[in-house]
């Protein structure tokens, strides 16, 4: 038997197979009028249900002597917005009430589900729920809150003309180009693109029609493929009790040991204090630990970070960012899922939430070069100065700029590699806002993001692979000086930044391809001239945004 009920002022079906039963139930992003929606299932018929951020069942089973702590609680959702399905067991009726407003349930038909919109009963953040009057006697009913999604359409101005201005006057004065989405109370309240996604067609030579950028526009993430990639997939794995991250990287990686490898754990790597250097140049054999470590093939370079890659520190402990942490995570990964990182992530975390544009090896997949925002003028070779095998000369325009994920990890690796566009993006922040879900699907628990949020006693700027804007404002460059202690987010050297700040219900996405510019200098001592703009050192742009927002 199927059942599809379709609203026609949302345009989206909420489907419900009866048998093996499963059921979707699709937020949209203009709230309908509040319906209630019945699905009449038999007792012998299993249910599986989607996820949800809340599933109580009352009356309690061990309720509390104190009478008005009792089949209550609170869920999050925003004004205007939220589903409420109700599993009837045996009920014949009860009182539900959201924000003490009580919804019409007069009668109840025993083994039914009920599918309510919330849209006249909710206000942004925190929202009470109680049942009371559940009748007859021995009788129970579950609720189940849905996560929060994003609404395209805000409902509320802000002015934004100071952070439009200053990104604006760079554009204008040379800056390439940025798109900036951002994110606040489950609303996209801005989505603006800026300048162009490439302006030359190689070394200093400008393109007669520059490609404009445009909002969906699909960036290299560079290192916030740590927080968006890996740490997605391994936070899933803790929340399905696949990883331990106290536990020795040998329990999950056999080969991993010697030269003290069986000491370091897998936080080790996520923290950033195994004791390995910041980077390690596989696909150069001029590199400074010679031939023995050259590597342009991604199964060698694998085998290389878990038996072979040196130390630059004997003990852990000492913080020092490096990418070979999250090389590892990323192999990591791939042997507890048995499927390569990319396929991992693409299948089992962007496709539930229909995430089409966030990917590796996007060229591989489809996409066209015009669809990418540009780096790099003459590949990997800082207009000439830098030579190795394979080296790219021609402009980068969606490929990894990475050296060593593309040419030694072939384009797919845990510290680099992932491209998205800012509303997938967005996207990606709101079900971090909401703890790990996002309308009928949960990626990972709370608990596992709270265990990755946790600032680290050795220094409170680093978390797990996230980094922190924590008390002291070490990192004010990245978070301005308006953002919460309880702050996070990434950077990533192409120019990309973000922002997500629970304590103002608030994401920042700034997507620029700053280093789509000349390359000024003498031979090692260098600069991209993008990156002298005021856009691409983030802290003001991050400022400007809490401005518009806190002085509105």
């Amino acid at each position: 038997m199927f059942i599809a009920l379709k609203n026609q002022r949302c345009g989206y079906i909420k489907q419900a197979f009866i048998g093996a039963l499963s059921f979707i139930i699709v937020g949209c992003s203009t709230p309908p009028e509040p319906i209630s929606s019945v699905l009449p299932l038999t007792k012998s018929q299993l249910v599986e249900l989607p996820n949800a951020q809340v599933v109580v069942t009352f009356p309690e089973v061990n309720p509390s002597s104190r009478f008005y702590v009792n089949n209550r609680g609170t869920f999050k959702a925003y004004k205007g917005r939220g589903q409420l399905l109700i599993q009837n067991h045996n009920a014949q009726s009860a009182d539900i009430y959201i924000n003490n407003q009580k919804l019409d349930v007069s009668q109840l038909s025993a083994n039914t589900l009920y599918n309510y919109s919330l849209a006249k009963n909710t206000h942004n953040g925190v929202n009470t729920f109680k049942v009371e009057n559940i009748l007859p006697a021995g009788a129970s009913l579950t609720l189940r809150f849905a996560f929060p999604t994003l609404s395209d359409e805000p409902k509320k101005h802000i002015d934004f003309t100071e952070v439009d201005t200053l990104i604006e006057r760079d554009v204008k004065a040379g800056f390439p180009g940025a798109v900036l989405a951002v994110i606040k109370n489950g609303e996209l309240i801005k989505l603006t693109a800026y300048g162009d996604a490439k302006q030359y067609q190689q070394s200093d030579l400008m393109l007669l029609r520059p490609e404009p950028m445009q909002t969906n526009t699909l960036f290299d993430l560079a290192s916030n493929t740590k927080i968006f990639a890996t740490n997605f997939a391994l936070m899933k794995l803790v929340s399905e009790g696949l990883l331990n991250i106290n536990k020795p990287v040998q329990s999950y990686l056999s080969e991993y040991k010697g030269e003290g490898r069986v000491q370091r754990t897998v936080k080790d790597l996520l923290t950033h204090s195994a004791g390995y250097p910041p980077v390690f140049d596989f696909h150069r054999k001029d590199g400074s630990y010679g031939d023995a470590f050259y590597s342009q093939n991604s199964k060698t370079t694998k085998q290389l970070l878990l038996t072979s890659v040196p130390f630059s520190s004997k003990s852990s402990g000492q913080h020092v960012y490096s990418d070979i942490d999250y090389m590892i995570l990323g192999v990591l990964i791939e042997r507890i899922t048995g499927q390569p990182l990319d396929e991992y992530l693409e299948q089992q975390v962007y496709a539930p939430l229909k995430l089409t544009n966030t990917l590796f090896n996007p060229l591989k997949k489809g996409f066209k070069p015009q669809q990418f925002a540009a780096t790099e003028l003459s590949g990997n070779t800082r207009d000439g100065r830098i030579k190795f095998d394979n080296v790219r000369t021609s402009v980068l325009q969606g490929q990894v700029h990475d050296e060593r994920a593309y040419y030694s990890l072939d384009g797919v690796a845990g510290h680099a590699g992932l491209f998205s566009n800012a509303h997938d993006l967005a996207v990606l922040c709101q079900l971090l806002l909401n703890n790990g879900g996002y309308g009928d699907q949960q990626l990972f628990s709370a608990s596992a993001l709270a265990q990755f949020l946790t600032p680290q006693s050795s220094d409170e700027t680093y978390g797990l692979g996230f980094r922190l804007a924590g008390n002291n404002q070490a990192r004010r460059w990245h978070f301005g000086p308006y953002a919460s202690a309880q702050a996070y987010g990434h950077t990533g050297w192409t120019g990309t930044v973000t922002v997500i700040d629970p304590a103002y219900d608030l994401a920042i996405v700034l997507l620029t391809n700053a280093r789509h510019s000349a390359i000024k200098g003498s031979q090692k001592r260098y600069e991209f001239t993008g990156k002298q703009f005021e856009t691409a050192q983030y802290g003001s742009v991050v400022s400007l945004i809490y401005e518009a927002l806190l002085n509105q």
